[in-house]
């Protein structure tokens, strides 16, 4: 019970997107480039990743259903209708976010420091993939977005901010926040 509270609590704080930023001031963010697009993966029934997980075989992973693909669907589109300019788009190599990135965007880059370390697995690649995450967008040339998809730890570890699937978060290089779209229900 206490679980179903805090799952209703988190979701009812993700249901704000943009606050208090008109139409024109939203493409006014993106309009010079050199923001930071944090990109939760869409949808994917359940949370962490199944025993027997290998991250070579999207068949052992959580990948996104027919919800989650719709839902990229939408971000790639939400990104041609606003016209925003986009100069790389990086995935996690877990399934679920290529498969984010391929429906949204069509071509992405795996970057490994991007991939999730919830599990225990995987723990002890933090700071590293952090450390290699940081060092990539400080060597960045920032003219255009840069559109990272990825996972809820990694966001919330550069971030410290909560996200839930399909989320998109502008940060400048400094990691200020400058906006957040949910697109789960858009």
């Amino acid at each position: 019970m206490k679980l179903v509270k805090i799952i209703i609590i988190l979701l009812i704080s993700f249901t704000t997107s943009f606050k208090g930023i008109s139409a024109n001031e939203f493409k006014k963010i993106f309009k010079d480039g050199g923001k930071l697009i944090f990109i939760r993966h869409a949808y994917a029934p359940g949370s962490g990743d199944p025993d027997g997980f290998r991250i070579s075989n999207c068949l052992t992973q959580r990948n996104l259903n027919i919800d989650g693909v719709e839902q990229s669907k939408r971000i790639g589109h939400f990104f041609r209708q606003n016209d925003i300019k986009i100069g790389k788009v990086l995935s996690s190599e877990w399934c679920r976010c290529k498969q984010t990135a391929e429906y949204a965007f069509n071509s992405y880059e795996i970057r490994d420091f991007l991939n999730s370390f919830f599990s225990q697995e995987f723990s002890h690649n933090k700071d590293k993939q952090i450390k290699e995450l940081k060092e990539y967008i400080k060597n960045w040339n920032g003219k255009n977005n840069l559109i990272l998809v990825t996972h809820y730890v990694v966001i919330s570890e550069i971030l410290n901010l909560s996200v839930s699937s399909g989320e998109i978060v502008i940060a400048d290089k400094d990691y200020n926040i400058l906006g957040r779209l949910n697109t789960l229900n858009n």
